[in-house]
């Protein structure tokens, strides 16, 4: 996994063996009952040393917990105790092979240097990245008030009734020149179903009704719907929360042909308060999302190179358009 790459980049610059304590070493912690102190050992690697003229089976390299820290605190801050026991793993297994590749001077290859490079612009990025973030979710009171007015018709939470009228009558499902007709004949049953409920008509009677003029057997409505947000409708059904309690909706109708009507129950705003939250997560989504914007300029790939006309399999445009992500990890896939 990517983390686990960071580790290898990392090792490098953590020494080998029990190393004299830091001056910021935190105090000792207590984990399941147990005190740890910052010079206590956390990882033992038993038959091996940093000077391979030690090597042998009495040989240890042991780092404390303030070693190990200063490494998991740089990879994750607040790093939980289960992925502390995957870097651990990692951490043991790549001292080792890390050493190994020292000896057969795989640290002095020109490839050795070119993976560095890109590595500490991947490193650079990600803490770029943290600061970016830390920096979007600084959020005054002021900065939530102006967003909620700025913002107020999002946060208008109803209580609907919503009608759904089937594209076709099912008898017409299995016979493709009848559907036409029937999908024309649905038209006409929810715009009648529209007229009727602007009249007051109950929605669950007019549900059932629908249901039946399609051929389905239903016995219990199911038109109410509770805490309707915009964000919890589809973008075209979104005006609903527009409407006034007691008012009905247009028709609408889904790719599929579906057709739905909405009848308003009550509405309500929710206060600041109550989606304070919420506006934080947004503001600082919008903020991090702005400040990304630019290192996304445009970038141009060479279709010659990265396209050739023998391997395409993507139209030009799209790969002059789309952002290509570099696996971080050739072992693993992943991703950055």
């Amino acid at each position: 996994m990517r983390l686990e790459y960071l580790i290898c980049l990392l090792l490098c610059g953590v020494a080998f063996g029990q190393a004299a304590p830091g001056t910021a070493s935190a105090p000792t912690v207590e984990v399941a009952g147990i005190k740890v102190g910052p010079d206590d050992p956390v990882i033992t690697l038993n038959g091996f040393c940093s000077e391979p003229a030690q090597q042998q089976n009495s040989c240890q390299t042991v780092i404390t917990r303030a070693q190990f820290e200063k490494l998991t605190d740089a990879l994750q801050p607040g790093m939980s105790l289960t992925l502390r026991l995957n870097v651990a793993n990692a951490y043991a297994r790549n001292l080792r092979m890390s050493a190994a590749a020292e000896k057969r001077a795989l640290d002095k290859t020109a490839a050795f240097e070119e993976e560095m490079r890109f590595a500490r612009m991947q490193l650079l990025s990600q803490d770029l990245s943290r600061e970016l973030q830390a920096d979007a979710n600084h959020i005054s009171d002021t900065d939530l008030e102006d967003y909620y007015k700025k913002n107020e018709s999002f946060y208008v939470q109803a209580t609907v009734a919503r009608i759904f009228v089937p594209r076709d009558r099912k008898e017409a499902v299995t016979a493709r020149e009848r559907a036409d007709s029937s999908a024309a004949g649905m038209k006409k049953v929810a715009d009648g179903l529209r007229g009727r409920a602007v009249n007051g008509e109950d929605p669950d009677k007019l549900q059932m009704e629908a249901y039946a003029a399609a051929g389905f057997e239903r016995t219990v409505p199911d038109t109410k719907m509770e805490n309707v947000r915009r964000t919890t409708l589809p973008p075209q059904h979104e005006t609903v929360l527009d409407l006034n309690p007691g008012e009905v909706s247009e028709v609408f109708s889904d790719p599929a042909g579906a057709r739905f009507i909405y009848k308003m129950i009550s509405k309500k705003t929710l206060t600041l308060e109550y989606v304070k939250s919420e506006i934080r997560t947004a503001i600082s989504k919008d903020r991090y999302r702005d400040s990304m914007k630019g290192f996304e300029g445009d970038v141009v790939f060479s279709d010659a190179y990265f396209n050739p006309p023998e391997t395409a399999a993507t139209p030009p445009q799209q790969v002059r358009r789309g952002k290509r992500k570099i696996p971080i990890s050739p072992q693993t896939g992943d991703r950055d």
